[in-house]
């Protein structure tokens, strides 16, 4: 019998990965993939309706606010870009904070609907600086809605959420905030930082699958949305559709996707049930642990300073003499290992090891260490690989 061909089109089938240390989508936790399990219910049916209320406010305690949290029913890109629409009127002036790929890529969404933007663009491997946000604000006080990626992954860099939100609310302006890739890694919620929208989803810390948004939006969005001439209705970019479908007394307006709703419920369960410090202690401990034993081995870390290096992926740049897309192959092919390329402006110059969810845990640090070392040795350099997995060991001992 003739083998099956695979995607490619070869005859012999890609072999499926043993570990995937990517930047997202991530690993799941078996509690979530067990939940996804569960019985398709009926939407309309009271018994769902009453549980889709429960999790909007379990999603709520887990971001520390106090409205039940905005469920939308697609991946956060689309969660994102419908910010853009349903948020941004034609009367306004927008401040776009770009420290990535990410942060650029929200001036595209923004310049469908927005008066004017006015940008801050930093190098990718940079962050945002506060004071040149409040200078933004003296220069131009029209500034009315401010957008910022928090931890944008094609870098792998932080930015300061709490100091820029502090910035922005004393000016009176709207913040919206994507952590995506840094809530339920890291400490940082809604109202520490200010954020009007906030915007993240279960397919990277939490450990879940990448099929939803879940945001709080807070009081002074929903005044300006309902005054947005433009915001649109009976539609995937829509807020305000879903602006009240947490209540078990109203209707969906379309069809929620039950079977990711499953995954939420037991991912934020799995979140709180462990404690949230605990939480980004493991995320944390596994970043420092995975840049220590990289930096041993001879590497250098993408970021400007490891001050803004994210707790929840690694950027290493890519060596001299290799290519980025020779890494990941051989990561995968000798250890079956999974990292991640950078994206747009970064492709090509650096590789991402994500520490989310169940690889959040410090002897994945290790692991990372083995197979980054271990393909570039296989690539021709002179790597210390046994320095690197001392060097992480030694963080974390010392850090659990």
């Amino acid at each position: 019998m003739a083998k099956s061909a695979g995607r490619s089109g070869t005859k012999a089938a890609i072999k499926e990965p043993v570990i995937t240390l990517s930047a997202g989508p991530v690993a799941a936790y078996p509690r979530i993939l067990r939940a996804m399990s569960r019985p398709v219910q009926y939407d309309f049916d009271p018994w769902f309706q009453a549980y889709y209320e429960a999790i909007t406010k379990k999603a709520a305690k887990a971001m520390r606010v106090r409205q039940p949290a905005l469920i939308l029913q697609c991946e956060p890109a689309p969660g994102i870009e419908a910010t853009a629409a349903s948020l941004i009127s034609p009367n306004d002036v927008v401040l776009n904070l770009a420290s990535g790929v990410y942060g650029k890529g929200f001036g595209y969404w923004s310049a469908r609907y927005h008066k004017e933007m006015v940008e801050i663009e930093v190098p990718f491997n940079e962050s945002i600086d506060p004071t040149d946000v409040r200078a933004a604000f003296k220069k131009r006080p029209d500034i009315k809605v401010v957008s910022l990626v928090h931890h944008d992954t094609p870098s792998g860099t932080i930015n300061p959420a709490r100091e820029i939100g502090k910035i922005v609310r004393d000016h009176d302006a709207l913040l919206i905030v994507d952590a995506v890739s840094s809530f339920g890694g890291m400490d940082i919620h809604p109202e520490d930082c200010f954020a009007d929208v906030f915007i993240t989803g279960p397919g990277k810390c939490l450990g879940g699958a990448p099929g939803l948004t879940v945001m709080a939006v807070s009081d002074r969005a929903w005044k300006h949305i309902k005054k947005n001439p433009k915001a649109p209705f009976a539609s995937i970019l829509s807020l305000s559709d879903w602006k009240d479908a947490w209540s078990k007394e109203k209707p969906f307006p379309f069809t929620p996707s039950v079977t990711e709703i499953n995954g939420l419920d037991a991912a934020l369960d799995n979140y709180l049930e462990e404690g949230p410090e605990k939480v980004w202690h493991r995320h944390g401990l596994t970043a420092q642990a995975t840049r220590a034993g990289i930096k041993a081995m001879g590497f250098a870390l993408w970021a400007r300073t490891e001050a803004i290096a994210s707790p929840t992926c690694t950027a290493v740049r890519v060596p001299d003499g290799v290519k980025d897309s020779d890494i990941i192959a051989t990561a995968r092919a000798e250890y079956g290992v999974v990292f991640s390329s950078g994206r747009d402006q970064t492709k090509g110059k650096l590789i991402r090891i994500g520490h989310m969810g169940p690889v959040a845990e410090p002897i994945y640090a290790t692991v990372a260490v083995t197979a980054f070392g271990g393909a570039l040795r296989k690539l021709g350099k002179k790597v210390d690989i046994g320095k690197g997995v001392e060097a992480a060991l030694a963080v974390i001992a010392a850090g659990l």
